[in-house]
């Protein structure tokens, strides 16, 4: 690098001296690598990414066409953590900048939310917490757990974070069945998982665990029909995105008794607004789309996503390359070199991400 490579960080979640809401992702250490950062303000403005060489997006803030107004100097784009479908891949694609993703540091911080709540719901935890703290524990006989023992988990999505949850479930010695949009034989044979059509996997499940990917393909993927076919003694888990389950339905489901309750992450719309009925109801587990911000997430993450920071501006092929950026008339392009592309938690280029 003949000048110092320019990279915009936005300020929604940074801090002028280095640190995220996340915490110590490693900003620290770009200047060894004659990297040069600084904070954007967000939303971003048209033209605000001009003399920026690249830009690390820490939230889901948009990003496409109305950011890349003006702009001439971007050819990197890179999404802290594995979501990434608030990112324009077209756009970028036609303005010949490479995007990337972080996925796989947070798989085992995802399996291990998938598991928290599974835990919580299993044991009825957060009503048992309350019976202590309101000093009524003469009607804890009232909220045993179903327990694990001899329950069917069924899990929606086999990428990434689907797989590393099937194998902890599987080291659990629990009985797991799978839906994916693609086939996966090999690993379902490998770790004993049976993959099987969607509905299958919804009506025989005790516990329904969501990780798929964001789209137009999975937007609603669980909605009214899908949740009436499941038990009504079974608990829906989303750890993926909020538009994936049709949150009306849910609470509908949830109020009538047509699922038995629910591990919540994340949210159609975030913050969950204090008017949601969510927030009455005691058979839910909620968490503010946080609950696998860990210590080692934020150092694997940020190792992860600052690793491809560095492989572009020393002309190095990134490695989670998620769009396919087209050449300028030159016949160069934004890209520094490119990888088969592939999405959060596994899933193909053309498909959003799911978490981060």
């Amino acid at each position: 690098m003949s000048a110092p490579w320019k990279l915009a960080v936005t300020a929604d979640y940074s801090e002028a001296d280095g640190s995220t809401i996340y915490g110590d992702i490693g900003l620290g250490t770009l200047a060894e690598q004659g990297i040069e950062w600084s904070r954007v303000e967000v939303p971003i403005s048209p033209g605000a990414l001009e003399g920026f060489d690249a830009v690390l997006l820490l939230s889901g803030t948009p990003f496409g066409a109305a950011q890349l107004e003006g702009v001439t100097t971007l050819t990197h784009v890179a999404r802290f953590g594995a979501g990434f479908d608030s990112v324009d891949l077209e756009a970028c694609d036609a303005a010949g900048i490479t995007v990337t993703n972080a996925p796989t540091g947070l798989r085992v911080p995802m399996a291990h939310t998938a598991l928290t709540f599974l835990f919580a719901l299993a044991h009825n935890l957060l009503p048992k917490d309350r019976l202590v703290r309101e000093a009524d524990w003469d009607r804890k006989a009232e909220y045993r757990g179903p327990g694990l023992a001899t329950a069917t988990i069924g899990m929606i999505g086999l990428g990434g974070i689907g797989q590393e949850t099937v194998r902890q479930l599987r080291a659990l010695d629990l009985e797991v069945i799978a839906w994916n949009r693609s086939p996966r034989p090999e690993f379902c044979a490998e770790i004993g998982v049976e993959q099987l059509e969607l509905d299958e996997v919804i009506a025989r499940s005790d516990y329904l665990i969501v990780t798929v990917a964001a789209n137009s393909q999975t937007r609603h993927l669980i909605g009214a029909p899908e949740l009436a076919r499941m038990k009504d003694s079974a608990f829906l888990i989303n750890i993926a995105r909020g538009a994936v389950v049709d949150e009306p339905a849910l609470i509908t489901a949830l109020q009538d008794g047509t699922i038995a309750g629910a591990g919540l992450d994340v949210f159609e719309v975030e913050p969950l607004p204090a008017s949601s009925p969510l927030l009455a109801l005691e058979n839910v587990v909620l968490a503010p789309h946080s609950l696998c911000w860990t210590k080692d997430f934020a150092e694997n993450t940020g190792a992860e996503v600052l690793g491809e920071v560095t492989a572009v501006a020393s002309g190095r092929a990134p490695r989670n390359v998620v769009n396919a950026p087209q050449a300028s008339a030159d016949g160069s392009s934004g890209a520094t070199g490119t990888t088969s592309s592939s999405g959060a938690d596994g899933a193909p280029a053309s498909a959003a991400g799911t978490r981060g």
